[in-house]
């Protein structure tokens, strides 16, 4: 039987609303990897991860670099994926990296199915296993998809006024694609953590050791880089290799294999979701999201 071919035409309508939606320093053998959407509270457009992806590579390419912080302008870590912004870009097609196919003419799962298997799995992945050591340096909000960025650095350090949280159920989704909730935080909670969809102090985070160091925010800078520095002063390989050694037993207790079962079911979601609403998303768009999450968090703070 042969195969049936769809295409589909989807036109690119995102308009950037700059040119540089990441930026990049090194200071005193430390990369400072810089989002800066902050009009939009650092969602994640393909172009941002895209410029994430050649910092990274900038950053592992030399040798001056021995640690990467990764940190963002503005109030907020970020606010996810982006959803709703005049820059979202899900119909733009970009050079895949990964030897996926380009999805932006593909027809029911396929499209979001490989967008997502290259812009979000396998480039946090990919990320998670650079041999310099990272650090994610977090104020304000790390929502759904900021979580993965965060996920990714072998070191969190969060300003007192920081918050993580996983809202995406709501959307009828078992979490965001990069799924490391079990290994972040024991499964117990990280259920509490997917069903309920509040805003995961930054306090309550340490205490549960999914994050190195929680600091006042105007420390937060200075504290992220003294670590970073410190870090620095180690032998290139002897890092790399402590990094290869607690991945590899990570990866031994199931968090790759488990990954892309829970990446089927997001997608899985996404598909339900379309048939029973006629939206991948069930009937939710960024703005949407983010006056759910408000009215939640006024809620929550009404009743504490």
């Amino acid at each position: 039987m042969s195969e049936r071919n769809e295409f589909v035409e989807r036109a690119d309508t995102a308009v950037y609303e700059t040119d540089e939606p990441v930026l990049y320093r090194v200071e005193e053998g430390v990369a400072i990897v810089t989002m800066s959407r902050p009009q939009y509270n650092n969602v994640q457009n393909s172009q941002m991860t895209y410029a994430l992806d050649e910092c990274f590579r900038r950053a592992i390419n030399d040798d001056g670099v021995k640690v990467i912080v990764l940190c963002s302008t503005g109030k907020h870590f970020s606010a996810g994926h982006d959803i709703g912004t005049p820059g979202r870009d899900v119909t733009k097609s970009f050079e895949h990296k990964h030897l996926w196919w380009d999805h932006t003419n593909k027809p029911g799962g396929e499209f979001l199915y490989v967008r997502e298997q290259e812009v979000y799995l396998n480039m946090c992945r990919r990320w998670r296993e650079m041999p310099k050591p990272t650090i994610a340096m977090v104020q304000g909000g790390c929502i759904a998809g900021g979580l993965m960025l965060a996920w990714v650095c072998d070191l969190i350090v969060a300003s007192d006024d920081a918050f993580f949280q996983d809202p995406v159920v709501r959307m009828g989704i078992p979490g965001v694609e990069y799924f490391a909730h079990a290994f972040e935080m024991h499964p117990r909670i990280a259920k509490e953590f997917l069903f309920l969809g509040e805003r995961m102090p930054a306090q309550r985070a340490y205490e549960l050791g999914m994050v190195n160091r929680v600091v006042p925010r105007e420390q937060l800078e200075a504290s992220t880089l003294e670590i970073a520095q410190r870090i620095a002063q180690q032998p290139r390989m002897g890092l790399a290799l402590t990094k290869q050694a607690v991945n590899h037993i990570e990866d031994l207790q199931g968090k790759r294999t488990g990954m892309e079962a829970v990446f089927a079911w997001h997608h899985f979601a996404h598909v339900h979701n379309e048939q029973v609403s006629g939206d991948k998303l069930g009937g939710f768009d960024g703005k949407a999201m983010a006056a759910a999450n408000k009215a939640q968090a006024a809620k929550d703070k009404g009743g504490a």
